[in-house]
């Protein structure tokens, strides 16, 4: 059994089985995930877990090169903006952060690895983060 870190048997699989590109996404409630696409659903209730604490946990475990947010969140969610830049800054390497349209995300979703679904309810909390090389 895992003592610390992520214990969810399915993104530590994920995690582990991750190049430098591949991609995972973490999104909220609503977003759409496509069939092709794992998904890894924590939704428990309406806003738990939040996408904050699950992002949290996964940029621990997961060294990002990219970050991929629709522009929408800049006018409808500054709140949770601000703290995935503010989370950005903080990572141990420089991370690019590219804006694309809400619908283009959720195209991209198609070729992630996975999409952890949060129990957020917060518009446009959804992001995709792109593995960076270990070395």
């Amino acid at each position: 059994m895992k003592k610390n870190g992520i214990i969810n048997a399915d993104i530590s699989r994920v995690l582990s089985y991750m190049g430098h590109t591949d991609t995972l996404a973490v999104g909220d409630c609503g977003l759409p995930i496509p069939d092709e696409t794992e998904r890894i659903d924590l939704a428990l209730k309406l806003g738990v877990p939040s996408f904050m604490e699950v992002l949290r946990e996964v940029e621990k475990e997961m060294k990002i090169e990219k970050v991929v947010l629709a522009e929408e969140i800049r006018e409808q969610n500054p709140a949770v903006l601000k703290e995935i830049l503010e989370l950005v800054e903080q990572m141990d390497t420089a991370c690019q952060v590219e804006y694309v349209s809400h619908a283009e995300l959720k195209a991209r979703t198609k070729s992630c690895r996975a999409v952890i679904r949060t129990g957020e309810t917060t518009p446009y909390a959804n992001i995709i983060l792109q593995s960076a090389c270990l070395f």
